[in-house]
């Protein structure tokens, strides 16, 4: 999935340089990384709880669901600045201590907007956690690893779905949400002692300073590539958020009670890890990464239509139909995630820094996710249902496609690297 390991080793930043250790080292950074996206999922199962105890509408949790990544949105620069400064180590362990802090306020909020104000706080601890992961893993996976751990990344966030959906359903049954939040904020501090422990400190950066740091992301926000990518990210993640972190609130819709929409959720969430996996050897086949998401794109765009566009209530087996092709939409979903980071992790110039262009993608997409659930949850709204929400997601793919071919025509914007 990523280039060969001398290329790799040869086109990292200069904050980033190859430090060659144990697999125990990257997979700790994918364990926080899988951490701190649990926040976002151990929402959508708690909404129910939320509303009844907040009187949250319906529009107000579409603004929670997506609120999480408003730090994400203006900071993924400021991010890569302190990352090129201060040190990729230091900023995740940091991220996942506010993580902690801001969900136990969290538990203590006493209205929706105290809740989303814990949200926001949690936002930042999630942005410095998950921006400078992939060029943590980059530096430290061995290089016979590389391309395994930077596709096992991409699959953080279906991870972290299924856990957080799955293991929320089935606390919240016998728990309240402010008890999960509880919870969370303890499970978010159980990596910080394996990455003390084997991820080495960070090294002193080859051009040290605030100036220098500022002159390599800018070398690097002033090529196209970058600002493309994110774009399409985001026509990827807007949908994919919206329609898992609905799922739960669609299933009860249909009539499901108990855990089962919560379940069912976690599951879908969680096969988004094997479109994540499968890219791997679809690059190394001689497909590109442009290619993998194009068609990518246009499957999800079928199977997003197929389950919304047709009323499957009432029909025989209608609802394991829908659940198999939501399903579908997660798991070829998970291709383009994977293929836009290895993507990502390449185009930035020599001069320039991967983690610039992590931040940079990452507020990008984050505009999506942050429009994306609110905006579905309007449509849902004027529609009176959810049979609508194909308009949305296949509006949407359509976008990611044009933009990918506008992306290969573009060569001349990127500076070479």
């Amino acid at each position: 999935m990523p280039p060969p390991p001398a290329t790799a080793s040869a086109s990292a930043s200069a904050s980033a340089g190859q430090i060659t250790t144990t697999d125990a080292a990257w997979l700790a950074v994918l364990a926080s990384g899988i951490a701190a996206a649990m926040h976002i999922w151990k929402l959508p199962a708690a909404l129910a709880g939320i509303q009844a105890d907040l009187g949250t509408t319906l529009v107000q949790a579409g603004l929670l669901l997506g609120i999480i990544q408003v730090a994400s949105m203006v900071g993924g620069l400021a991010t890569a600045v302190g990352g090129e400064m201060l040190g990729l180590r230091r900023l995740l362990l940091s991220g996942l201590v506010l993580l902690s802090a801001a969900s136990a306020l969290g538990a203590a909020a006493t209205d929706t907007y105290l809740l989303m104000a814990a949200r926001t706080l949690e936002g930042v601890g999630f942005l410095l956690a998950v921006v400078v992961a992939p060029a943590l893993i980059r530096r430290l996976a061995p290089p016979r690893r590389l391309n395994l751990a930077l596709a096992s990344w991409a699959t953080f966030h279906g991870m972290a779905t299924l856990v957080g959906l799955s293991a929320g359903a089935l606390f919240l049954l016998a728990g309240d949400w402010r008890q999960w939040w509880l919870v969370m904020a303890a499970v978010t501090l159980l990596p910080v002692p394996l990455l003390l422990r084997q991820v080495p400190k960070d090294p002193p950066p080859a051009d040290a300073g605030l100036r220098a740091a500022l002159r390599r992301v800018y070398r690097t926000v002033t090529t196209g590539r970058p600002w493309l990518t994110g774009i399409v990210f985001a026509c990827y993640t807007a949908q994919w958020m919206a329609v898992i972190g609905f799922l739960p609130a669609i299933y009860r819709s249909a009539g499901l009670a108990g855990p089962w929409p919560g379940l069912l959720s976690a599951f879908v969430g969680g096969v988004n890890a094997i479109g994540a996996v499968s890219a791997g050897p679809l690059l190394q086949r001689g497909l590109s990464e442009r290619c993998i998401a194009s068609w990518a794109f246009l499957a999800i765009s079928a199977a997003s239509l197929a389950t919304f566009a047709i009323e499957w209530e009432g029909q025989d087996n209608g609802l394991v139909i829908q659940i198999v092709l939501i399903a579908t939409f997660s798991a070829i979903g998970g291709l383009i995630p994977a293929a836009l980071t290895r993507y990502s992790v390449r185009i930035a110039p020599r001069d320039g820094s991967d983690t610039a262009v992590l931040g940079l993608t990452q507020q990008i997409f984050n505009v999506g996710n942050f429009l994306g659930p609110m905006l579905l949850a309007l449509l849902a709204t004027q529609a009176g249902g959810w049979h609508t929400a194909w308009w949305f997601t296949c509006g949407l793919s359509l976008l990611g496609m044009l933009l990918l071919a506008f992306l290969g025509q573009r060569r001349r914007w990127s500076r070479p690297s």
